[in-house]
């Protein structure tokens, strides 16, 4: 948890100062906003009093700089300081951190708030897949036994699910609006194009057209279904992931093309909700993107044992809808000879080839920007560049719109970094500290690098690479709730105790590895990990084995510097200490 405090005064004297960068910097007194992280060298530990009073009177205070620059515009001649196209999970990450650092910040959205996450994608699906874990474990009667519990009948309610997954959207796309509104961001609705540097005009179709300034411009549009040629959509028995999130109907037996993160997923609700599932994948094994021992032990649990059969190595060449009493049509030709295989018969398809960029009619084209297979080329810092491979002066593109991670809160991280860069610190986000999931029953989760691409990467630069694994069938708490399938594997440098990769399969996967990712995005060694305490008996452990169990090289000629915690950290235990043991009628309320 940060622990924040800020001056009123200051902040509103800062206010009165005008410029973004010095309104952000003139509003923080040294000491006071500090953030408690676990590395004293990485993140400095102040107070943990922060109260909730001084959270409000730091909302209070972003309030009142939004009203002084809507009176007085950006103070530098433009409308905005900053200026977002597209307000899904990354627009709105961007916006609030702007506004916190004192920018007058708009966002644009053209269809509604929250993007595909949201309304299409990660927020919806999970609502599906907490339906289906339900269903799965009051199925599984051998599980319901173990646990002493019986289960007489089951069953679902299909538009109550629909009903479930659609009301979880709406809930989240209203907390985001009104996020934005309470901190001052001005929404604007229309499709957003940049007409020229730092020019955005923005509007509905059939409605005049607005034109605005801002001295930065961040482009967040994200992306939409791939839709392979030949495969013709109808959004009732052939369909996109955008359509099955509505879960219109349930087929008794459905194909999914694409065994990725999507493909798997529906997999997992489809079967719980008690479909026959066919898995089309033009490679030539299941889940190409995951490391390859997590993706065959993935297959062992989430595969072979239900209802799913698969063709591996084929492309579904031509996909026609039912009609007229006849089936879905499916023809398969080999990946590589492109000779016709078969022709599958079925109820439904879904189509989880991935996504491609939303990229048209920004107007790019003014600012001579040409897309990359639909992506927006960005380099390092996610500033946009040119034909010539030049840096768009103040214009950033983020997201699933520049391709270099198609995930949620990577869009978010990187609307994030941008606004660093904004307030005049340069950052750069390190894309292989961003963990991913997939919410299956059990779940997977992953972040850096795979075996086979560490060890590629030890080949080229001339180093030594060790993996070590651990099981859930060791973890107390797994044990207690009769989930010991999964497996966590670790892939690190032997020498320096950097972290690789860290890869997980079992119960609640997705949230465990994130001590992982923290780890790799500060820099913490194994030498530090080992060392740190996790409670017993919780999941978190699985984690705490695969650290301890590395095997590092000791430094030649150096013995082993003991692990002091960082003087910081000892006044926070200190202070906490001191709180646990003092009687309960002296502590504050």
């Amino acid at each position: 948890m940060h622990s924040v405090s800020i001056s009123a005064s200051a902040s509103a004297s800062a206010i009165a100062s005008g410029g973004a960068r010095s309104k952000a910097a003139a509003g923080r007194r040294p000491g006071e906003i500090r953030f408690c992280g676990l590395r004293g060298d990485a993140l400095a530990c102040g107070s943990l009093r922060a109260s909730h009073a001084a959270a409000a009177t730091r909302r209070a205070v972003l309030r009142a700089a939004a009203s002084a620059n809507d009176a007085a515009g950006s103070g530098d001649g433009f409308d905005y300081d900053l200026v977002i196209i597209g307000a899904g999970v990354g627009g709105h990450g961007a916006a609030l951190h702007a506004v916190e650092e004192g920018l007058k910040t708009a966002i644009i959205e053209g269809d509604v708030v929250g993007g595909t996450c949201v309304n299409r994608g990660c927020v919806p699906s999970k609502a599906l897949l907490a339906v289906s874990g339900r269903m799965r474990e009051l199925h599984d009667e051998h599980h319901m036994k173990s646990l002493g519990l019986q289960v007489s009948s089951t069953g679902y309610d299909r538009q109550a699910v629909a009903d479930h997954a659609n009301n979880l959207a709406s809930k989240i796309r209203s907390n985001l609006t009104n996020s934005m509104k309470a901190m001052g961001v001005d929404i604007l609705t229309g499709f957003g194009k940049i007409v020229g540097k730092q020019k955005v005009r923005y509007g509905k179709v059939g409605f005049p057209e607005k034109e605005i300034t801002a001295k930065n411009i961040i482009i967040a549009t994200g992306s939409v279904p791939f839709v392979p040629k030949g495969i013709e959509i109808d959004g009732k028995t052939v369909f996109t992931s955008d359509h099955a999130l509505k879960l219109g109907s349930v087929p008794d037996w459905i194909a999914i093309v694409g065994s990725g993160y999507i493909g798997l997923e529906f997999s997992d609700v489809y079967t719980a909700l008690g479909s026959e599932v066919t898995f089309v994948e033009a490679l030539d094994q299941l889940m190409p993107g995951f490391d390859p021992e997590i993706a065959k032990l993935a297959q062992r649990v989430l595969i072979n044992p239900r209802k799913i059969d698969y063709h591996t190595g084929v492309f579904a060449s031509k996909i026609t809808p039912a009609k007229d009493g006849k089936p879905v049509l499916i023809e398969l030709i080999d990946a590589k000879t492109k000779e016709h295989k078969e022709t599958l018969e079925v109820d439904a398809a879904l189509i989880a080839t991935g996504r491609a960029p939303f990229t048209n009619g920004l107007g790019l084209e003014n600012i001579n920007v040409v897309t990359q297979r639909g992506f927006i080329p960005v380099d390092e810092r996610m500033q946009v560049t040119d034909a010539d491979g030049n840096v768009v002066p103040n214009l950033f593109c983020i997201g699933d719109a520049n391709g270099k991670l198609m995930l949620a809160h990577a869009a978010s991280a990187q609307g994030i970094s941008v606004v660093e860069q904004i307030s005049g610190r340069d950052h750069i986000l390190n894309h292989l500290s961003i963990p991913a999931a997939c919410f299956t029953h059990p779940e997977i989760s992953m972040v850096g690098l795979t075996e086979p691409q560490a060890r590629e990467k030890a080949d080229n630069e001339g180093f030594e690479v060790s993996v070590v694994k651990t099981s859930f069938k060791a973890n107390t708490k797994a044990l207690a709730e009769n989930e010991g399938d999964g497996i966590a594997k670790m892939i690190y440098r032997p020498d320096t105790g950097e972290i690789l990769g860290v890869h997980i399969l079992g119960l609640h996967a997705a949230d465990l590895i994130h001590e992982a990712s923290n780890a790799i995005a500060l820099g913490t060694r194994l030498q530090e990990l080992k060392l740190a305490v996790h409670a017993h008996p919780t999941l978190s452990e699985v984690l705490d084995e695969l650290f301890k169990a590395a095997k590092l090289q000791p430094k030649d000629g150096q013995e082993r510097e003991p692990n002091h915690p960082p003087q910081p950290l000892l006044k926070v235990l200190s202070f906490i200490t001191s709180l646990l043991s003092s009687p309960q009628r002296d502590r504050q309320p």
